[in-house]
């Protein structure tokens, strides 16, 4: 994302500063960050939250002082933002319902129907992932598969991979697995291995990163379901850009465009 923002900020002729909280539960830190760059003269902030509510404070105040906001990938919780006075220009993200869905028919275009199948959701609360989860279930409800459980697994490989081992103890037949990121799916996949199970359950993850892309060329996870972050990243600068150039109205009554991203779906093939 760091690297779609840049290459559009040098094409654009702006200058941009990136900054990133210490990790992905850090949300005061995160928050302070945006505070602190309140007053640092900038006429955009670009925020993607690590969770729906952590930087509404901070985006309030942004406004109060003429600033605009864009939301990139996490949705901020509208309806609290609003409630507070606070607004964002545009939201640009992967629609992550869709995100869930082509993993999830992956799955099923590969086992036999009525299949035994799992999820493993990411952390609760988290938008982006009940929106894969969602998709998901629909995919494997629609296609008629039996899913025998979907629990979080916290982003986490260990838990993960303790998730998945429960699911597969307990269905001896299962057949597949739609993990909400690949560092899920990786622990979900080491759960297959434990098991003897390569090759009679199959994994997908989501995000495309490097060690799942690295998997599904070995023929180990099955396939990720890649979004495209530097999109994203240049997406929401140039609409950072077009709110200073066009002078755009700041406030709670304007409705945020929507700027929806494709993902793409990594297999071996």
């Amino acid at each position: 994302m760091k690297d779609g923002v840049l290459a559009k900020a040098e094409e654009l002729g702006v200058k941009v500063d990136v900054y990133a909280a210490q990790t992905e539960e850090d949300t005061e830190g995160q928050l302070k960050i945006l505070e602190n760059t309140i007053n640092s003269g900038y006429k955009a902030i670009g925020v993607a939250p690590l969770s729906p509510v952590n930087l509404i404070p901070g985006i309030v105040q942004a406004n109060e002082k003429g600033i605009y906001v864009m939301n990139i990938d996490e949705k901020v919780e509208m309806e609290q933002l609003t409630a507070m006075g606070g607004s964002v220009i545009a939201f640009a993200t992967t629609d992550n319902v869709k995100v869930g869905e082509k993993g999830a028919e992956y799955i099923v275009e590969s086992v036999e129907a009525g299949s035994k199948v799992a999820i493993i959701e990411g952390k609760a609360g988290n938008a982006s992932g009940e929106a894969r989860r969602e998709g998901a279930y629909n995919a494997f409800e629609e296609a008629g598969l039996e899913l025998v459980g979907s629990l979080p697994g916290d982003w986490d490989r260990q838990k993960a991979l303790d998730v998945a081992t429960s699911f597969i103890q307990q269905n001896p037949d299962l057949k597949g697995i739609y993990a909400c990121n690949d560092t899920m799916a990786l622990g979900a996949l080491q759960a297959v291995i434990n098991a003897g199970k390569v090759g009679e359950i199959i994994v997908v993850g989501t995000d495309g990163d490097t060690e799942a892309r690295d998997s599904v060329e070995q023929g180990m996870l099955a396939a990720t379901v890649a979004q495209d972050p530097a999109a994203i990243g240049a997406a929401s600068l140039e609409a950072m850009v077009k709110a200073v150039e066009e002078g755009q109205e700041i406030s709670p009554n304007v409705e945020p465009e929507m700027i929806p991203i494709d993902s793409q779906l990594i297999t071996k093939e």
